[in-house]
């Protein structure tokens, strides 16, 4: 005779260690032996092992479903399956799916409510998967970390990061294996959205030790392709903090991987052309744009339109640049629009359409996009003699921008140079800002001698002062 109970508790401990066959084995063995309402609820528990697979299983999923139906048609109410026809649901009908229903997500069981919750995540109702409560001890060890995961992708997709980050860390913590190593990554990814690189390069740290050096033949593809976006993540975090090289190396391996296990994707391109742009091989940047823009999605193409416009400014070549500029800027949901229609500005000046670029950089600048809407404006104003007001937009640049990077380094060039077109009325900020400019202009930059003449005189007029200041007059 069958114990359901005890055979579930066997399961349970072989997915517990990982072991999916032996509990494939186990339930397989116990259905052989049981009575049909035994095999009934032993082919739920088959249908809940065939859901850990995901969209990999829907067909195993929903054959092993109907079985128990068939098996014992009471089953069609019981609460297991009901949550469990939800999920598959779910995943073929997306948003168009009916929810559990809130008996199923009040259930006794929680593994019950654990489906009933991945049901609600699937079918885009992330607010209300959240509000199904699962303590993760009344779950098997199995599922502890899963429902972390998908706490996790819950908050992301409400848009609330810093949340996700956190319960993809603690499901990384329950997790083992390839899974902590991809639960990691997810942290990783997360700390790249919020700007924290160093804590997405400690995640990433965490996670590379967990892969096989030699995995097994059926699980070569799998690791190799989460092994592709460790070296996609890595290769973000590092040119985040500054190392655009070793992020060559790692986004040209993440490259490597996916043709050597699945397909060339749209993300890997981008920042591959995002790493060559920092490099200064722009020519080499623009033809990994464009495979991007190739293998973007519909949410995908404003971005890589985006940076294929950036990159063939970067080439002065504003007339192609406004066209793929433009294209991004149709996109109403691309959260970074101000930035396109400061890029715009761009194109216009260097076409020589001053008006144009003002209004664009005017209109960027009170959308958001302070740092490339003043730098166009500070043009603007440069061309038109507009002293005062170039020196504004320069000096709002360098409040805003990162020392140290290539917009900060630019106003800052300008401001020293504007103030000694003016004759140097205030000496001290020339000399600050050629100072500041000087330490991260190489001498073979011809802004480097021209810098030195500005500090040059600038120190002069200060010692003057000083020399004036410290006179005794009768």
């Amino acid at each position: 005779m069958i114990d359901v109970a005890t055979t579930w508790q066997q399961v349970c401990a072989a997915l517990a260690g990982g072991d999916y066959d032996a509990a494939f084995g186990i339930l397989e063995a116990a259905m052989r032996e049981a009575g049909k309402p035994e095999r009934a609820r032993l082919a739920l528990y088959l249908a809940h092992l065939h859901a850990l697979y995901g969209d990999a299983a829907l067909a195993e999923l929903g054959a092993a479903l109907r079985e128990a139906r068939t098996l014992d048609p009471a089953r069609r109410e019981d609460a297991l399956s009901v949550a469990l026809w939800a999920e598959l649901d779910a995943r073929t009908r997306g948003e168009e799916a009916p929810p559990p229903p809130q008996a199923v997500r009040e259930s006794p069981d929680a593994l019950v409510r654990f489906h009933a919750l991945c049901a609600l995540a699937l079918s885009g109702k992330p607010a209300e998967a959240l509000e199904v409560h699962v303590a993760s001890t009344e779950l098997p060890l199995h599922l502890r970390w899963r429902l972390r995961s998908w706490e996790a992708d819950a908050h992301e997709s409400l848009g609330q990061s810093a949340e996700a980050a956190g319960l993809y860390a603690e499901a990384a913590h329950l997790a083992s294996g390839i899974n902590r190593a991809v639960m990691l990554q997810e942290q990783a990814a997360l700390h790249l959205q919020l700007g924290q690189p160093e804590a997405a390069k400690a995640a990433l740290d965490q996670a590379r030790p967990l892969y096989a050096a030699r995995p097994a033949p059926d699980e070569a593809e799998e690791q190799g392709l989460n092994l592709a976006t460790w070296h996609y993540l890595r290769a973000q975090a590092l040119l985040n903090l500054g190392q655009p090289a070793p992020a060559h190396d790692m986004i040209r391996e993440a490259a490597r991987l996916e043709a050597q296990y699945g397909d060339p994707s749209y993300g890997v391109a981008l920042v591959r052309g995002q790493v060559l742009t920092h490099l200064g091989q722009t020519e080499q940047a623009l033809d990994a744009f464009a495979e991007a823009l190739r293998l973007a999605g519909d949410g995908d193409r404003p971005y890589a339109n985006h940076e294929l416009g950036v990159a063939l400014l970067d080439l002065d070549r504003p007339v192609e640049a406004r066209e793929k500029l433009e294209a991004a800027l149709s996109e109403a949901d691309y959260p970074y629009l101000p930035e396109v229609l400061a890029d715009l500005a761009e194109c216009d000046y260097r076409l020589g359409r001053l008006p144009e670029a003002q209004q664009a950089a005017e209109q960027a600048l009170a959308q958001g996009a302070v740092i490339p809407a003043s730098l166009v404006l500070g043009s603007v104003a440069l061309d038109y003699f507009q002293l005062d007001d170039a020196l504004e937009h320069y000096e709002r640049v360098i409040r805003e921008a990162a020392p140290g990077s290539r917009d900060w380094l630019t106003a800052s060039q300008m401001a020293a140079d504007v103030l000694a077109q003016q004759g140097f009325p205030n000496p001290a900020a020339a000399y600050a800002y050629a100072q500041q400019a000087l330490s991260h202009t190489p001498e073979s930059d011809d802004w480097h001698g021209t810098l030195q003449e500005h500090l040059r005189r600038a120190g002069e007029l200060l010692a003057q002062q000083g020399a004036q200041g410290g006179r005794t007059l009768n």
